[in-house]
């Protein structure tokens, strides 16, 4: 792709979109006063006696955005029409020049917040078919303008030969008819897709969009793939988490809290009926829930029940191939830094030198093998190769910890652990421990030590509210996270604000390319249950928005690890210019360095050719096909058929110069979109 870039925030986020998806792009940078100058030479050149086109697909900041009688403008409209390559405006002002009357002619230029916007029949029929319907725009605070657009009609007559085809539309306020917001105008043997809304790459109604932008553009033929991704890590299975005091505004048995649990006060754990509840509740929502588990929870609770059998462990045993599992080593040990608890925060002990004390590789590869043996002794079917250890210790902990415990790696390596799983708030990104490697997590805002609605919604508030309406203060103190204006109440609050914003939080990350997992604790499955209520709605709204094209995937933790992998190694690859690709009619041929699996989406039809055989390449996926794919042995490239119908019209004919439209005039930009309005008061809700 070809992005001229404003620096605004449209074409940041339809950046944002390719590089989420590995789709490579030259920007151009319109601010910079050496950037390379757009002309013939710059877009198409000959190869092999063929002429060729260097871009194929060209995303502007608006429909024209280099000033009136720009020659650059004019070599791209030439470009675009002699080899029928299509241009999306990120952002442009409805007129007649994009095929819409304006909108002061019975149309509408204002605040979106809080509206919904609808995919048309043609949108449907087209490349937003992967929608159900309806695309509803962000009002996370009443007090910024988070969006803004111009509704217009198409223009009753439209210029010789040309045609605006709507995509997605909205009522006009204070009318009768119907706006357009993202539309195909094709005109002078080009086709233009127009958006006259503003957004960030954060927000749902791009988000819900983005994907109908790029196969649009590229007509469904490109490099990189995306997919809808949600998994759920649920961890201390076994286990017994502490609770909050609603009293003390502390949790007993932490080292910050004074006191011990009390018999008024007993720790959280799941029940046999709690089990069998996460079994039906997975598969009547086909979300499989991936447990990680301390066994040394179970020989806890014999222990304290006269050696009688644990109900929970035989229930799971029972049902265990209704969930998947992960080692949580065996007591869920702090391995790292040996810590001084004596102080709060905690500091990690030093030896007369200065020197940190780290925990043993002894003790750590006792912790990661007497867990597999317990659940081996139990009948799990388990992997060595994936690992989440207690509170993600052993990674650098920061402040405290600024380090890996240096005992970790060798033991990772030794017991086969390939994936150790990490806290996307501390490191969001993927990184080697050793010759393993972390899987970031999300952490969901639903406590480990709550069961119920008020005890969530009271420490919520606790966390999130002013001293003087009894907080903690943190929020005061936090550049990150923002205070709740006034406490919530806890018999409603749970269900009408914390339920809402975890939703928002978490179907952000699924809209958003993102496999990174979430993660909550055993205790949210019991008692009131209230994890599943994020959960639900999650889903519930994910099923309102998206066709039955688009499913969300729900991968284990190991292909999770995996597929963030082989985005780095494509990313890099990229980065470094050694892959190369190009299409001649319907032939489309990719080469990348050895080792380096390639990633792409093409039309339903297309075959990879494999030998003198050919097979369907990839799987389906909101309407395309797209997947990972190496060569066959022997092959030192990829070689794909698309089908016919794949084929774009070019004209043949480049005598009559295209038409060059009059610059829009300067668009609207509120505070919301400069500048993400966050869902809550919550450190992670843009992560």
């Amino acid at each position: 792709m070809l992005v001229v870039d404003d620096g605004g925030p449209a074409t940041e986020a339809i950046r944002a979109e390719l590089d989420g998806a590995g789709t490579p792009y030259t920007s151009v940078a319109l601010s910079d006063s050496g950037r390379a100058r757009i002309d013939d030479a710059f877009l198409s050149d000959t190869v092999d006696g063929r002429p060729r086109a260097k871009f194929q697909g060209v995303v502007l900041p608006n429909d024209s955005p280099f000033g009136a009688n720009s020659p650059e403008m004019a070599a791209l409209a030439s470009y675009e029409k002699r080899f029928g390559i299509r241009q999306v405006d990120a952002y442009t002002y409805a007129r007649p020049a994009v095929g819409l009357n304006s909108p002061q002619d019975s149309g509408y230029s204002g605040s979106l917040d809080g509206k919904s916007a609808q995919v048309t029949a043609d949108g449907a029929a087209g490349p937003f078919g992967y929608l159900r319907k309806n695309v509803p725009f962000e009002g996370n605070d009443p007090a910024v303008n988070e969006s803004w657009g111009y509704l217009s009609a198409p223009l009753a007559k439209q210029a010789d030969g040309a045609t605006y085809t709507s995509y997605l539309d909205a009522p006009i306020p204070g009318g009768t008819g119907r706006g357009s917001l993202i539309g195909q105008y094709a005109h002078d043997g080009r086709s233009e897709l127009v958006v006259t809304f503003v957004y960030n790459q954060y927000q749902q109604q791009f988000r819900l969009v983005s994907r109908g932008i790029v196969e649009w553009l590229t007509q469904g033929v490109h490099l990189g793939a995306s997919r809808n991704y949600f998994g759920v890590h649920v961890d201390d299975v076994f286990a017994s988490d502490d609770r909050w005091d609603t009293k003390l505004k502390c949790t007993p048995g932490d080292v910050d809290c004074p006191g011990n649990p009390t018999p008024d006060h007993p720790a959280l754990r799941m029940t046999a009926a709690d089990a069998q509840y996460a079994k039906q509740w997975s598969q009547s929502h086909n979300l499989p829930i991936d447990f990680a588990y301390n066994g040394v929870g179970s020989e806890e609770y014999r222990a304290d029940h006269g050696g009688a059998p644990d109900p929970l462990l035989n229930q799971l045993v029972a049902d265990q191939k209704s969930f998947r599992w992960i080692n949580h080593t065996y007591t869920h040990a702090f391995l790292g830094c040996e810590q001084n608890t004596t102080v709060v925060p905690w500091k990690c002990q030093t030896d007369l030198f200065g020197n940190t004390k780290w925990v043993s590789g002894a003790f750590i590869n006792s912790q990661i093998n007497d867990n597999l043996n317990w659940g081996a002794r139990q009948g799990f079917t388990l992997d060595r190769d994936e690992l989440v250890t207690g509170e993600h210790s052993g990674l650098k902990t920061l402040p405290q910890q600024a380090q890996d415990n240096p005992n970790l790696a060798p033991v990772l390596a030794l017991n086969g652990v390939s994936w150790v799983g990490s806290d996307t708030s501390r490191e969001p990104q993927q990184r080697p421990v050793g010759t393993a490697l972390t899987v970031p997590r999300y952490p969901m805002n639903i406590f480990y030590n709550t069961g119920t609605a008020a005890e969530e919604t009271d420490e919520y508030n606790w966390l999130y509210t002013k001293k003087a309406d009894g907080g903690s203060g943190i929020c005061e103190n936090s550049k990150v996270t923002t205070c709740l204006k006034t406490p919530l109440d806890v018999k409603t609050g749970f269900n009408s604000y914390i339920v809402p914003i975890e939703t928002r939080i978490a179907l952000g990350h699924v809209l958003a390319n993102d496999p990174r997992p979430h993660f909550m604790h055993q205790s949210n499955l019991s008692e009131e249950r209230i994890g599943y209520s994020v959960l639900e709605k999650t889903l519930s709204d994910y099923a309102g928005l998206y066709a039955d094209s688009t499913p969300i995937v729900n991968l284990r933790m190991r292909d999770i690890g995996t597929e963030l992998s082989k985005r780095a190694a494509w990313t890099s690859a990229l980065a470094s210019g050694k892959v190369t690709a190009y299409r001649i009619g319907s032939a489309v041929t990719v080469s990348a360095p050895s080792g380096v699996q390639t990633t792409a989406t093409f039309p339903e039809g297309t075959v990879q050719l494999q030998g003198s055989a050919t097979a369907p390449f990839g799987t389906a996926y909101a309407g395309t096909r797209s997947g990972w794919v190496a060569p066959a042995a022997g092959q030192p490239q990829l070689s794909f058929t698309l089908p016919a119908t794949a084929t774009p019209a070019t004209s043949s004919s480049t005598a009559h110069a295209a038409r060059v439209q009059a610059p829009a005039a300067r668009l609207t930009v509120p505070r919301g979109v400069a500048h993400a309005v966050p869902y809550g008061p919550v450190p992670t809700a843009r992560r």
